[in-house]
């Protein structure tokens, strides 16, 4: 016999999912005052709602707009759940094993976090010689490729406030640990439009990545092809660039983003 829900609604978490929902109708941030207004709640009771729901990453404020509020990564993650580890995963495991399939590498689909990146599918390469890795495992974004692009494409003030204080630690002797030198590595993304790491995160493995984007344009994931030094060059960089920018596009499409679009 199934469970037949009788109690009463709390009011607290009506109120604070009132708030939450509120962003659903709006440009994407929003201030105390508007939060007040379109509610009509009293002040203080919106202040400690956002505080809340600020310190369970609910919501975060706007870099360099400190009064201002956006969707922060717990409710990303509660929408990939409810979605079955997204869209993104589930289409991204299945464009990873077509590249994986024409490369004969390994092949990444990952998302941002903070400052560390989120690998959410993974394709083997075919080879006897592969690197060692698996989807869930995080490392910090300014060691990966795909990391690099992702914080690429963020917006300058997010990049400063995520870098802000930020020790870059070393993964092996070749890692970025310098904050001026990431910046201007990121600048050569951005130019490029592929995000490439020799042996940043692993002393036997280079790896390029492309962007992944939605259908608002916005670049939500990065695709990456590994390689093992013993198997990579000039000429293959430039090969698997391609081929992951392909990939990337392809994922992108499957998510509504269509070729031209910003």
């Amino acid at each position: 016999m199934g469970w037949v829900i009788m109690g009463r609604l709390v009011p607290a978490v009506t109120r604070a999912l009132d708030v939450l929902e509120l962003f659903l109708q709006s440009d994407g941030t929003l201030s105390a005052p508007e939060v007040t207004r379109r509610l009509q709640l009293p002040r203080t009771t919106v202040h400690e709602l956002l505080t809340t729901l600020a310190a369970r990453s609910y919501l975060v404020t706007v870099p360099g707009q400190p009064g201002r509020y956006r969707l922060g990564v717990r409710t990303y993650q509660l929408g990939s759940r409810y979605a079955e580890q997204l869209d993104l995963a589930a289409e991204g495991q299945q464009v990873a094993r077509e590249v994986a399939e024409t490369c004969g590498e390994t092949v990444h689909v990952a998302i941002l976090e903070d400052t560390e990146v989120i690998y959410i599918a993974k394709v083997d390469s075919t080879h006897a010689v592969r690197m060692v890795s698996a989807a869930g495992r995080k490392l910090p974004a300014h060691c990966t490729a795909v990391g690099k692009l992702l914080l690429a494409a963020l917006p300058e003030a997010e990049l400063d406030a995520r870098l802000d204080g930020r020790e870059l630690v070393a993964m092996t002797d070749n890692s970025i640990t310098d904050a001026a030198d990431l910046r201007a590595a990121l600048a050569a993304v951005r130019e490029r439009g592929v995000a490439v790491e020799h042996r940043e995160s692993n002393p036997d493995v280079s790896c390029v990545a492309a962007p992944v984007r939605d259908r608002s344009g916005r670049v939500v994931a990065a695709l990456s092809i590994s390689v093992p030094m013993i198997r990579w060059s000039e000429e293959r960089e430039e090969e698997l660039a391609r081929l992951a920018a392909g990939g990337a596009d392809a994922l992108s499409g499957r998510l509504g983003h269509h070729r031209g679009q910003a």
